[in-house]
C-alpha cells in the first residue's frame, strides 16, 4: 500500500461513527451479557453515576486548578514547570485508577514474550510491578473507550505515569476541564489532516527530545517519555470493521480477523523523528474476557455497563512484545507499512489463539512463584493503587494554597484590628 492511499483510507474511516454509544448498553440482554446479569438497578445506577461523576469531576477540577496555579513556573524555571506538570499527570492517573478500582474492579492477566523476561513481577501484596525503560513508544490495538486507562496503569506500574504522552483526536482539546488539562500534559492532538498535523506533530516531538535537570527528569540523558499511539485510529466496531474490510478488498489484501488495518503514517513519522532517542517499541495486544469470537467488545463493555451496571469484563488480558527501533525499516515508508501490517497480522494470530483457548501465550520458562508468575508464564492481578494515601496528591496543592490564604487572611484581620 502506498502512503498516499493509506492517508486516503484514514480520512474515510475517521468519518465513520462507532457502532454503539459509549454510554449505551450495547443492545445485549441480561442473559447474554458475558459479565452476567445487571448487578445494580436503575436507582442504584443513578446513585453510582452521581458518585462517579462527583469523584471524577471534583478530582479533575482540582488537578486543572493545580495546573493553572503552577503555569507561571514556565517563565520562572522550565525545569520545575515540567516536573510540576508531571506530578499533575500522576494525579490524573491516580484519579482514573481509583475510579476503576472502586466502580469497575476486574482481574488483569498479563503475559509477555520471552524477550521481556524479568520485566514483570508481582509484589507480596499482589500488585503488578514492571521495569520498562524510561523512554519508549508503545502501541496497542484499540477495542473499548477505556483502553487508555489500562495502558496508563501499566505506566504506573513502572512509576512512569507522570511521563506518558498520548496522541488524541483534536476535538478532545475542547472538552471543558479535561481539554486544558491535556494541553498542560503535552498530549498531541491530531485533526486527521496530514498537512496540518505534520508540523504540529513535529513541534511536539521535538519537545520530547529535550532534557531538563530538575526533579522528575529521569536517571540520565533525555527526559523520560512514554508515547502511546493507537495505529488503528479508532476502536473496533461493526462499522469500522466493515470499512477496514472494504479497504482490504480494494487493495487486494487479506483482511484481519480480529483487528482493523493499522495506519502507518503517524507512527512512521514519530519513529523517524525520535530515532536515536528511543530504543524500543513496546506492543500490547488487549482482549476482554467474554467477547465472543467475531463480536465487538464495545457492544458489551460500555461505560454504562462497566461502571454503572456492575458488568465490567471478568478479565482484561494483555500480551506484551517489544521491537528494537534499530530493526524497524524507517528509511522507506512503504517498507514500514509492510512491517507494521506484518506485526498486526501477528497480533491477529495472538487474538485467534486467545479466542480459541482463553489465554495468550505465556513465558512458561519464567514461572516463579516468588515473583508471582504462574506456571503458565503469566501474572494475574488487579488494577489498583500501590498505596491509597496517594490519593492525597490530587488535592495537596489546593489544600496547601487554601491553608496559606487562610493564614494570610488571619494575619490581615489581626493587622486591621490593631489599627
Amino acid at each position: 500500500m502506498a502512503t498516499d492511499t493509506l492517508r486516503k483510507r484514514n480520512s474515510q474511516t475517521s468519518s465513520v461513527p462507532d457502532s454503539s454509544p459509549a454510554f449505551g448498553d450495547g443492545g445485549t440482554s441480561q442473559s447474554d451479557h458475558p459479565a452476567g446479569e445487571i448487578k445494580y438497578g436503575a436507582w442504584s445506577q443513578v446513585f453510582r453515576a452521581l458518585l462517579l461523576l462527583t469523584w471524577f469531576d471534583c478530582g479533575a477540577v482540582c488537578i486543572n486548578v493545580t495546573q493553572f496555579l503552577g503555569a507561571p513556573l514556565y517563565w520562572w524555571d522550565k525545569n520545575y514547570y515540567y516536573a510540576y506538570m508531571a506530578l499533575t499527570k500522576q494525579s490524573f492517573a491516580i484519579l482514573g485508577i481509583a475510579a476503576t478500582r472502586w466502580f469497575a474492579s476486574t482481574k488483569v492477566r498479563v503475559s509477555w514474550d520471552s524477550e521481556l523476561r524479568g520485566q514483570f513481577h508481582k509484589t507480596s501484596a499482589g500488585r503488578l510491578e514492571t521495569t520498562f525503560p524510561e523512554r519508549l513508544v508503545y502501541v496497542a490495538n484499540h477495542q473499548v473507550y477505556t483502553e487508555w486507562l489500562y495502558l496508563w496503569w501499566i505506566a504506573y506500574t513502572s512509576r512512569m505515569h507522570g511521563h506518558i504522552f498520548i496522541i488524541l483526536k483534536e476535538s478532545l482539546k475542547y472538552v471543558p476541564v479535561l481539554g486544558p488539562g491535556m494541553m498542560f500534559y503535552g498530549f498531541i492532538f491530531m485533526a486527521r489532516k496530514w498537512a496540518s498535523d505534520k508540523p504540529r506533530l513535529q513541534h511536539r516531538l521535538e519537545k520530547l527530545k529535550t532534557h531538563h535537570s530538575g526533579p522528575m527528569s529521569g536517571s540520565a540523558g533525555l527526559d523520560p517519555m512514554w508515547l502511546l499511539i493507537f495505529p488503528e485510529g479508532t476502536n473496533l466496531s461493526a462499522n469500522t470493521k466493515k470499512n477496514s474490510m472494504k479497504w482490504a478488498e480494494k487493495q487486494d489484501m487479506t483482511h484481519l480477523r480480529h483487528l482493523l488495518l493499522p495506519r502507518s503514517t503517524g507512527l512512521f513519522f514519530c519513529l523517524q523523528q525520535l530515532q536515536g532517542t528511543v530504543d524500543w517499541v513496546y506492543d500490547c495486544t488487549i482482549a476482554y474476557d467474554g467477547t465472543p469470537k467475531g463480536g465487538f467488545a464495545p457492544d458489551y463493555f460500555t461505560i454504562r455497563s462497566t461502571y454503572l451496571q456492575g458488568r465490567p469484563p471478568k478479565c482484561v488480558n494483555m500480551h506484551w512484545r517489544r521491537f528494537a527501533v534499530s530493526s524497524i525499516p524507517l528509511s522507506d515508508a512503504k517498507e514500514f507499512e509492510k512491517w507494521l501490517l506484518d506485526r498486526w497480522r501477528e497480533k491477529d494470530d495472538l487474538l485467534e489463539r486467545w479466542y480459541e483457548t482463553g489465554y495468550f501465550p505465556g513465558d512458561a520458562e519464567a514461572a516463579d512463584s516468588s515473583r508471582g508468575i504462574s506456571k503458565g508464564g503469566y501474572i494475574e492481578t488487579e488494577m489498583t493503587l500501590n498505596n491509597w494515601m496517594e490519593i492525597g496528591q490530587i488535592f495537596m496543592v489546593l489544600a496547601a494554597t487554601a491553608l496559606v490564604i487562610n493564614v494570610i487572611l488571619k494575619f490581615f484581620g489581626i493587622f486591621l484590628s490593631l489599627k
